[in-house]
This record gives C-alpha cells, sequence and structure tokens, in this order.
C-alpha cells in the first residue's frame, strides 16, 4: 500500500466548513476598504529574494530565519513572500502608480514564513494588506488604523481589542537613540539572553520587544526613544493621538512598540487581544517614508498595515462572532424518469428568478425518503420535490425544512413560495 502524502506541516487546508466561515470574513474586508475608497492589487507569490532583503533588512528574522528561498532553473534566487508591503512597493514602482500622485490600495492573499508552527500563526498564513503612498500627515495614519478599526466593529469584536501605539522618529533621531541604547545594553550584556546579544549588534530596536523577562526588567532604565524626538516628529505623534480621540478610538501609548521589519519610520501600531489566552497581534503596521526610496523609486511616503485572516478567524470563532453557513439553501428532488430530465431545467429556471441563492440538483435517484435525507445533510432550508404527476399538473412541492411544512404551489410560484421561506 503506497504511503498517504500529507499536507506540509503549517501550510492547512480548509474544508467547506471552513471556507463558508473565511468568505464571510472576506467580504467585510473587501466591503469595509471599498468604502474607505481603496482598491484592490494583486500581486505574484514569488518575488526576487533581493527585494525583501533591501526592503526588510538582511538582519531582520524574517530574512535570515523564515523565508522560503530557492534557485529557479536561470540560477537567479526567488523567495515565496513573507510579507505584501515589499512586493505592492515594488508593483506600484514598475507600473508608475505612485509617480506624481498619491495611491490608496489594497491586496489579499497568502505569505509564507518558516517558522514554528502555532495556533493562529501557521508557515503558509494570509494577510489583508493596505497600503497609501503619497500622503504626509498624521491624518491617513489615523484614517488607516480607523479603517481597521471599522472592521472590528463591523465584525462585533471592537471591546476584545486594544489599539498599541508608538512612534519611532525619523531616521536621524532614531540613530542617535540606537547609539544610547546600545551603549546602555553593553553595559547590562552579560545579563541578556542569547538573541538580545546578537541584536544589541544587528538590530538593536528588536531587544526593546523582547519576550524574555530578565530582559525587560533590564530595559526598565533604558533611554527613551520619546527623549531623541525633534520637534516635527513630536507633532505628528500628538496630532495622530488628537485625530483618534476625536474619532473616539481609545489607545495606550508602547514605548518598546517598534514591529518585526526595518523600514518602519514615525507611527507604528498594533491591535492586539487577550481573548485567545496570550496576547496576540491581529493587526498591525505603521509609516515607511524611506521604502519606496530604498527600493529604487522616488523619495515617497507611505504608510499600512497587515491584518492575519487566520488570527482574526480564530478569534471571531472563538468569540462565537462567526458560524459556517449553509452550502445549499434549496434542494431540487425530481422522482421518475421524467422528472429527473426535467430537474436541471427547474433549477436553472429557479437560479435565474433567485439570483444569489444556493441551488443544489439532486443526483442518483432513490426514493422520497433518501431525497428528504439528502436535502437534510447539505442543510438546505427548502426541499423541491416534484414527480410524473406534478408535471402533468405543472405543481411543485415546496417544504420547509426547519418548519416541517410542505405546500402545493404552481412552478410559476414556486420561486416567490421559496423566497417566502428563505425570508422568515
Amino acid at each position: 500500500m503506497a504511503q498517504s502524502i500529507q499536507a506540509i506541516r503549517g501550510m492547512n487546508d480548509l474544508l467547506p466548513e471552513d471556507t463558508s466561515v473565511w468568505q464571510q470574513v472576506e467580504k467585510v474586508l473587501r466591503d469595509t476598504t471599498a468604502s474607505f475608497g481603496y482598491s484592490e492589487v494583486r500581486m505574484p507569490i514569488v518575488e526576487q529574494t533581493n527585494l525583501f532583503c533591501r526592503a526588510i533588512g538582511e538582519v531582520t528574522d524574517v530574512v535570515e530565519k523564515e523565508m522560503y528561498t530557492f534557485e529557479d532553473r536561470s540560477g537567479d534566487s526567488l523567495s515565496l513572500r513573507p510579507e505584501g508591503t515589499a512586493g505592492c512597493v515594488r508593483a506600484a514602482l514598475e507600473h508608475s502608480l505612485i509617480y506624481n500622485q498619491e495611491q490608496r490600495l489594497w491586496y489579499m492573499g497568502p505569505m509564507f514564513r518558516h517558522e514554528r508552527p502555532q495556533k493562529g500563526r501557521y508557515r503558509q498564513f494570509h494577510q489583508l494588506g493596505v497600503e497609501v503612498f503619497g500622503l504626509n500627515g498624521p491624518d491617513i495614519d489615523a484614517e488607516i488604523i480607523a479603517l481597521s478599526n471599522e472592521i472590528w466593529q463591523k465584525l462585533g469584536i471592537s471591546e476584545h481589542l486594544c489599539l498599541e501605539l508608538n512612534t519611532l522618529g525619523n531616521a536621524e533621531e532614531r540613530a542617535a537613540y540606537k547609539e544610547n541604547l546600545v551603549k546602555y545594553l553593553e553595559a547590562h550584556f552579560e545579563d541578556l539572553d542569547e538573541d538580545s546579544k546578537r541584536r544589541t549588534h544587528t538590530n538593536p530596536l528588536r531587544v526593546l520587544d523582547s519576550k524574555d523577562e530578565k530582559v525587560q526588567e533590564i530595559l526598565k532604565g533604558a533611554p527613551s526613544l520619546y527623549d531623541f524626538l525633534g520637534e516635527e516628529s513630536r507633532n505628528h505623534f500628538e496630532t495622530l493621538q488628537k485625530h483618534l480621540t476625536s474619532l473616539g478610538i481609545s489607545f495606550k501609548i508602547n514605548p518598546r512598540l517598534v514591529r518585526g521589519l526595518d523600514y518602519y519610520n514615525l507611527t507604528v501600531f498594533e491591535w492586539t487581544t487577550t481573548a485567545l489566552g496570550a496576547q496576540g497581534t491581529v493587526c498591525g503596521g505603521g509609516r515607511y517614508d524611506g521604502l519606496v526610496e530604498q527600493l529604487g523609486g522616488k523619495a515617497t511616503k507611505a504608510v499600512g498595515f497587515g491584518l492575519g485572516l487566520e488570527r482574526l478567524v480564530l478569534l471571531l470563532t472563538t468569540l462565537e462572532k462567526v458560524a459556517p453557513k449553509p452550502q445549499v439553501d434549496v434542494y431540487v428532488c425530481g422522482m421518475g424518469e421524467e422528472a429527473e430530465a426535467e430537474q436541471l431545467l427547474l433549477c436553472r429556471d429557479l437560479r435565474a428568478a433567485l439570483p444569489g441563492v444556493k441551488i443544489m440538483n439532486h443526483c442518483g435517484g432513490g426514493n422520497f425518503k433518501k431525497l428528504l435525507k439528502r436535502a437534510d445533510k447539505v442543510q438546505a432550508k427548502v426541499a423541491v420535490i416534484f414527480g410524473d404527476d406534478e408535471l402533468k399538473n405543472n405543481t411543485l412541492s415546496i417544504k420547509d425544512m426547519a418548519a416541517q411544512d410542505q405546500q402545493t404551489v404552481s412552478r410559476t410560484d414556486a420561486a416567490a413560495a421559496i423566497q417566502a421561506i428563505l425570508n422568515k
């Protein structure tokens, strides 16, 4: 017997009951981004490896440890995208979308990182990405945060999410801060964990969000980035807070929030939840004004966020805010040779009369009991039953599967009778 082939660890199948939930969530995401005037863009899953090295940073965990990288037959180094922003910037540059103009874009699709799989976090995962190019002020930072907040409201989970906010200042301010932070960390070097020791000289800001309790205790005496900010950076951050307050969006300042990618400046934020046990990030983003230039374009202001769909779906199902929807609304059953031949025509007519209603045609024959059993199994709300006698009389039996009521109607009135049951 041949050995069965299973899915790759951390890359999961979504079965029909799963996809039903995902489709409901995706619809909210699409509708919300559209309502803010954002346009969809779709990028390849595979990009040149160098794109992510230049964008994300050579010394980040993503590039160092987590990317799926391989050589194609031409010897080019390619990588499965670990995030969407770099590819979106590449596409915007390649197609001149941001030359002397603003753009508000969104995308949705799979990303790939070779990290330890855990609940709500997998090696193939899906993200909604929102990116804005060409706008400088804190008002657009506030808008994308408001957009994410609108998603929580529509899904009914606002009370379970907390907005954490920080500023990373500009490049010069950050450089001065890094210098002081490194000096402080070097003074406590022997007490740091191995990860923090390595990051002290490669990416010192990442030490700030270390999960090691001993490191967090050491950091209590560390210099604050806020003390190194100039007037412009301070004003940007303070105005952003005023916008959020006026929108009724509560937040807390987290001076240790730095995000895991190198391209951020000024605003960074995360939406976190404790509803899944340990605190988990559902959505995060910020401003990345230097990235377009870094990837070969003209200096362009930019801000955006990424939202993890697996984590979001897990949160929604845990809180029982969403449930699978039946795949079928109406099950059409014909009994008898002539009736079976008529089924396809009847299904076609009903789909035309009832757009958006999911109608399944019974195949395989069987008696009345079998037909109804099948209608029940697919969770149909309505069963449409007819045999040779009904054909002669041009009638149909319409059965309400929940109420177990059955009525006989003319074929011309069938759509209205079905709709009445579906509307209950």
